[in-house]
């Protein structure tokens, strides 16, 4: 388990791969481009899709659960929605296997589906054909549903968490009898996501608008949450989309109005993905491993006993057990390490490298003086603490582990964070420093695609707080009238 990771600064995407692998979070598996989620990053990600759960049905949310194949007939409907992920479509043509005479397989050309079945890249167009029978008039609306699922999206280039052909996420469908009603749950989504994002990982987030050529297929706007990691890259932590009555008129699905008349309805969508595990890894951990913000660590403290024999492992056991008891009383996640297999020294390391925020050793003489010895994952510090006042001081520190995390990345941001006037200083700023660059764009799809071109950077959101002012843009000189994120970006 204790093994020495590449150094972040020497080759940070291999650096980011041992350490997923190292620490137990996932490996890849005998299908090309998925993963294998282990327990310990599935009991992360379990934390996060519980936490995200209670926020969405607080605001009125249910989950239902959509079929998995979807008729490819149903994707000819929205004409910007298909264009937006054929490429990335995976098909079931048939539905039978049959022996193939050398003692393996292969699929049956007799058993070819009259209509190819595509497998979920989204489910906008499944939920819309359901809706139709699910909305006739006013007293259905608003109907807001949300589902926890996995899709696949073909992918050529995989990394783990990151970007792989299959992943789990939820994603929002509602639909509105107004269209202010079906901005107002957009907007709405998109701040329960930067809400989640920077209390419960601890992670800052920049709220904007996409760009047009950077929305979700089938979007009349997509709102989204752009964070920026160690590396200086962005990440796109979530994003929620005003559909306007795109797929309601796609799929038909109209309302009786109060007032008699019909009318199409208004709807949106919105969702994360795993790729928030990626997000969590990159911008908190370090050289020796994963760094956990306390709200979503499996175990927020680990007990490690040090002891030369069985008596003293009893000695230490015992006050390890009250101190586990006491923690757990006031809602702490504690695990005590009694495994004898393990040296303490090797165990410090396994725990280190798997970011548990709190780790807590006794040995003979602390039971002596009724002291404990408490490490820090987030500052690697540590001191000598009374054993009476443990649970006092590791309550406190679980707050103040969250806010240190979630300050030093905004800190981080806000050194990684420049503002350019002229295209040559924003090529100096990409290839030097790096991270967040604001910037004035003209609005043209046309300029957009050639700093991408040129620069490999994109526009990643027009921020929400942006302020007016009159400016030019640093490509063309046409005026402008307020500067937009660019980054380059996972």
């Amino acid at each position: 388990m204790a093994k020495n990771l590449t150094k972040r600064s020497e080759d940070y995407s291999k650096w980011y791969n041992e350490l997923v692998i190292n620490a137990d979070l996932a490996e890849s598996s005998g299908v090309r481009g998925c993963m294998v989620i282990k327990p310990y990053g599935f009991s992360i990600w379990e934390k996060m899709q519980a936490e995200l759960d209670r926020m969405f049905k607080e605001t009125g949310h249910q989950n239902a659960y959509f079929p998995l194949f979807i008729p490819k007939s149903y994707f000819s409907k929205e004409a910007s929605h298909v264009d937006g992920f054929a490429k990335e479509c995976a098909i079931v043509t048939h539905y039978r296997l049959r022996e193939d005479g050398k003692g393996g397989v292969e699929v049956d050309p007799d058993a070819k589906l009259e209509e190819e079945l595509i497998v979920r890249p989204t489910s906008e167009t499944i939920i819309w054909d359901t809706y139709r029978k699910w909305i006739q008039s006013y007293r259905d609306l608003p109907l807001l549903i949300n589902q926890w699922a996995n899709v696949v999206r073909w992918e050529m280039r995989t990394r783990l968490f990151l970007r792989t052909t299959e992943f789990l996420w939820q994603e929002g469908h509602t639909a509105h009898a107004t269209k202010q009603e079906a901005i107002e749950e957009t907007e709405q989504m998109v701040n329960i996501y930067a809400e989640f994002v920077e209390n419960y990982m601890a992670v800052p987030v920049i709220k904007g608008l996409k760009t047009e050529s950077e929305r979700f297929a089938g979007a009349i706007e997509t709102y989204c949450i752009e964070a920026l990691m160690q590396d200086g890259k962005a990440l796109q932590a979530g994003t929620s989309h005003f559909l306007g009555q795109n797929f309601a008129k796609a799929f038909d699905v109209k309302f009786t109005a109060k007032d008699g008349k019909q009318d199409y309805v208004w709807a949106t969508s919105w969702g994360v993905s795993t790729r928030l595990m990626g997000a969590l890894i990159m911008t908190h951990s370090d050289d020796k491993g994963l760094v956990l913000p306390p709200k979503l660590a499996p175990d927020q403290v680990v007990i490690v006993p040090i002891y030369r024999n069985d008596e003293q492992f009893d000695l230490v056991s015992e006050v390890a057990k009250e101190v586990m008891k006491e923690l757990r009383s006031k809602g702490i996640r504690v695990k005590f390490d009694n495994r004898d297999t393990y040296k303490p020294g090797w165990k410090f390391n396994e725990y280190e490298l798997k970011g548990v925020p709190v780790r807590l050793a006794i040995g003979p003489r602390d039971v002596e003086n009724g002291t404990l010895e408490l490490a820090r994952r987030d500052t690697l510090t540590k001191e000598s603490i009374s054993r009476d006042n443990v649970a006092s001081i590791v309550v406190d520190l679980m707050d103040e582990i969250q806010k240190n995390l979630y300050n030093k990345a905004a800190s981080f941001r806000t050194e990684k964070t420049t503002e350019v006037s002229t295209y040559d200083e924003f090529k100096e700023v990409l290839n030097t420093k790096g991270g967040f660059i604001l910037a004035h764009w003209d609005g043209t799809a046309e300029t957009e695609e050639q700093i991408k071109n040129e620069t490999k950077a994109t526009i990643r959101c027009i921020p929400l707080d942006a302020k007016e002012e009159i400016g030019i843009c640093m490509v063309t000189g046409k005026p402008s009238n307020k500067k937009v994120l660019f980054a380059k970006a996972y």
